[in-house]
């Protein structure tokens, strides 16, 4: 416990850093937020060098808090340009193609062949042998309509 009394804004800074290049080699957007609040401490305790550790600690935890909770709202009005949005959701790929059923549609629900797999689809009962067009996803479940 004597380090704790001892903590000087450098320890702040370094541990800003450390937590900086944490994030840098396990990405998840967490450990940067944390990373600038031990900055933004190790700057309030140079400033304010009489504070205790504990008093110190309870900075850091709240300026935890807030960076944390500011960055994940900013991150998520302002989400991250992509050219592949849909790479982690691979039934919303398929909105906007036609496929062929190989079975009918029977009390709204059915199969379809997409490549090498099969979807569960749902829409209206249909035959065998039409063409239907995706035209929205409902978890891993296709909906479809009949295509013109």
């Amino acid at each position: 416990m004597s380090f704790l009394s001892e903590l000087i804004f450098w320890h702040w800074l370094i541990l800003g850093v450390a937590l900086i290049v944490l994030e840098a080699l396990a990405p998840g957007v967490v450990f940067l937020w944390l990373g600038l609040a031990a900055l933004v401490t190790g700057g309030i305790v140079f400033f304010a060098d009489s504070l205790s550790w504990q008093v110190q600690t309870l900075v850091f935890a709240g300026l935890s808090v807030v960076s944390v909770t500011s960055g994940r709202l900013w991150l998520r009005h302002h989400p991250t340009a992509t050219d592949h949005p849909t790479l982690n959701r691979r039934a919303e790929q398929h909105v906007g193609r036609v496929f062929t059923l190989e079975s009918p549609i029977v009390n709204g629900v059915g199969k379809v062949r997409v490549n090498d797999s099969t979807w569960k689809i749902s829409g209206t009962d249909l035959p065998a042998g039409t063409r239907v067009r995706v035209v929205g996803t409902q978890g891993t479940v296709l909906r479809i309509e009949k295509a013109d």
